[in-house]
């Protein structure tokens, strides 16, 4: 059978990955080369497995989305030859819709998160996040197929898009590399960042958006037993005033109760291995997730987990095997926040429990979720198209 060359969109590529979109592209690509060829274009720079795009010289000083789109249309022009282009996020949506019209092959998109659901998102770019949207809801209904990160998402791509034929959306759940995410007994990344590896550690780790949940989190954190550390490896503030809202209600904290570490550079992947080994339960508070590759990762490293139930969290997170969910409701946001302090007192209270949890979540990922199997799934999409 003649190997198809998928032209892969995406803003993030290493070495320069900030978030889960990134993340899932860095390892699917790897995972998808086995099986296709694979012609990788991204944001900013050359490197080795991906060709860059920059936005026009002209662009420089207009609105970040407006400039999302000069990149995008370079990558079109050389999208050339390519069976079939592939999409991630917003950001390379609209180069992959335009390869779809100007070289006539099937473009898929990848869904990893929904602009109509983080309206928060105005904040940070004005006029650009109602561009974004328009580019997100051009794309997706008339993309050749839709593929979802979790059962969640994909309710939420049909609600937000009722225009799509629900046979065109598909589930691919996001995998995780049990081989590097795995239980890791050092301690110097730990101690590096001021953490006292011999007692017990409630961590979180994720940007400082509203979808993470961060601040309820530390909202949370002044009910959470003091003999905990409270270790927040939180960095890249969407904007200037959730940057002043976190540094804020941190400072409360850390004068209300001992032990609270704030880590704001970005961490190494070995670094934050070690540090999520080390824990005794890893809390994702997010307010929307539509999988969360973060509990993958604390899961395949050994540690409980404490989760809102949002988005395709559940999926994820077995309730009561491999962590505990917490509801989220928007209108009972004092509710969520208590729930997530009694759920992460209740491990810190029972560290065999919390130990069991962790035993089995790096099972759930090595048995469930692999970046292999996401490939060939991925590549069934493809072949049917």
């Amino acid at each position: 059978m003649l190997r198809v060359r998928i032209g892969l969109l995406t803003r993030e590529y290493p070495p320069d990955v900030y978030g889960g979109a990134g993340v899932h592209v860095e390892y699917l690509v790897s995972a998808l080369r086995a099986l296709v060829d694979v012609d990788v274009h991204c944001f900013g720079d050359t490197r080795p497995g991906a060709v860059g795009h920059q936005p026009p010289d002209e662009l420089a000083e207009s609105n970040p989305a407006l400039q999302t789109l000069g990149v995008d249309l370079s990558m079109v022009a050389a999208l050339h030859g390519v069976d079939l282009a592939h999409s991630h996020t917003w950001y390379a949506n609209m180069a992959g819709h335009l390869a779809k019209v100007l070289h006539d092959v099937p473009h898929v998109v990848t869904a990893h998160s929904l602009e109509p659901r983080r309206p928060w998102k105005a904040e940070q770019l004005g006029g650009g996040y109602r561009l974004s949207s328009w580019v997100e809801r051009a794309s997706y209904e008339h993309a050749d197929a839709v593929i979802a990160v979790s059962a969640g998402m994909r309710a939420d791509v049909l609600d937000c898009y009722p225009a799509l034929d629900p046979v065109r959306v598909h589930v691919v759940h996001n995998g995780i590399d049990t081989g590097f995410y795995r239980p890791d007994s050092g301690q110097a990344a730990v101690r590096a960042v001021g953490v006292d590896p011999d007692r017990p550690i409630v961590m979180f780790v994720g940007r400082i958006t509203r979808q993470k949940g961060v601040g309820h989190l530390v909202a949370a954190a002044h009910r959470i037993n003091c003999e905990a550390q409270i270790v927040l490896c939180a960095g890249a503030p969407d904007t200037p005033a959730i940057a002043e809202e976190t540094e804020r209600a941190v400072a409360e904290l850390a004068a209300a109760r001992p032990g609270v570490i704030w880590v704001r550079r970005m961490l190494e992947t070995s670094e934050i291995r070690q540090l999520l080994s080390a824990a005794t339960v890893f809390v994702c508070p997010s307010i929307y997730e539509p999988l969360g590759i973060v509990n993958l990762e604390a899961m395949a490293c050994g540690t409980a987990v404490v989760a809102s139930d949002v988005g395709g969290i559940p999926e994820v997170v077995d309730d009561g095997v491999t962590g505990l969910l917490v509801h989220f409701d928007e209108h009972a946001m004092e509710d969520f926040r208590a729930g997530i302090a009694d759920a992460v007192n209740a491990l810190l209270a029972d560290p065999g429990r919390a130990a069991e949890m962790g035993g089995a979540g790096r099972a759930r990922a090595k048995r469930e979720f692999s970046w292999e199997r996401a490939a060939v799934a991925t590549v069934e999409i493809y072949r049917s198209l």
